[in-house]
């Protein structure tokens, strides 16, 4: 079934009517549901939502650079990026990654990823193992992370602003704009607890006004850039650039996996009603010796 835009204006409208009954009185909601009866009827300036897309809108996709399929970060250049591009951290940051290194090299690397917290922005783009996807819809651009269902990013290029007081988020709030070829990407709004990672064990949360800017970009055919500045001022001593490079996987067997944090955590078991459950691991001096399912 393909999906007109009628009805991409119905479930706009829809959106609408539901927003106004929880705003207005029931005669203001019954009139917003009057508006929704009437296919081609605009929304009025100010009005809570933006127009739906158009088939133009649709079609304007086309004329877009070819991002598709499933793209997994080039991790050596991570490494090449770490070694010769480090962040110029501040004095008092920089002792505590000397601190972190020497405890990765000890064999007692600090946790940055190792609980169900989002990797969250800018570690995501410049640590990530995993591989992700990039999807193009009017007004806006997802990126979605393979490992966990909350590595999400959306990226309105709809002409939207900021909001004068985002709330904070792991990935934040980012609008772009395409320049060419060239995606760019601003984001704001990101919690202070969102880390600033050079690997998986090394790097700091940001503590506050955390601000990114990102050039993304094809060289040749299956390499895709992320180009990107960082200011970050309870962190870094100045703004910080850098690349990271993701590598398109055109072979069919590459896909984006579920993956579920806390599952690890957990074993299949079976409840005392023959029910399939997921029993908590019992360690003995941190080896898994089984669950007290059942």
């Amino acid at each position: 079934m393909r999906v007109g835009a009628n009805d991409w204006q119905r479930a706009a409208c829809l959106r609408y009517s539901l927003q106004t009954m929880r705003t207005f009185t029931r005669t203001a909601f019954m009139m917003a549901l009057g508006v929704c009866a009437w296919p081609g009827v605009s929304l009025a300036a100010g009005d809570p939502i933006n127009p739906p897309p158009t088939a133009q809108d649709w079609q304007a996709l086309a004329k877009l650079p070819d991002w598709s399929g499933v793209w997994t970060p080039v991790i050596s250049d991570q490494v090449a990026q770490e070694k010769t591009n480090p962040p110029p951290w501040t004095p008092q940051v920089a002792k505590q990654m000397l601190h972190m290194y020497a405890e990765e090299k000890a064999g007692r690397p600090f946790p940055i990823i190792d609980h169900c917290f989002p990797t969250g922005m800018p570690s995501w783009m410049l640590i990530t193992h995993n591989a992700l996807e990039i999807l193009f819809t009017p007004g806006r651009v997802t990126i979605l992370g393979e490992g966990d269902g909350n590595r999400l990013r959306r990226i309105y290029t709809d002409g939207r602003p900021h909001p004068a007081d985002p709330d904070p988020s792991f990935h934040g709030h980012s609008i772009g704009h395409w320049e060419g070829d060239t995606l760019v990407v601003d984001t704001v709004g990101l919690l202070p607890q969102a880390y600033l990672a050079v690997n998986e064990a090394v790097g700091v949360p940001n503590n506050g006004d955390m601000h990114i800017v990102e050039r993304l970009h094809l060289q040749g055919p299956d390499t895709l850039l992320d180009d990107l500045q960082i200011t970050a001022n309870k962190a870094l001593s100045k703004p910080w650039s850098t690349t990271r490079k993701y590598y398109r996987q055109r072979a069919q067997k590459f896909d984006i996996l579920e993956g579920v944090c806390s599952q690890g955590s957990y074993t299949d078991a079976v409840d005392k009603n023959g029910n399939a459950i997921f029993a908590p691991i019992k360690f003995h001096n941190g080896v898994p010796v089984g669950s007290d399912s059942k």
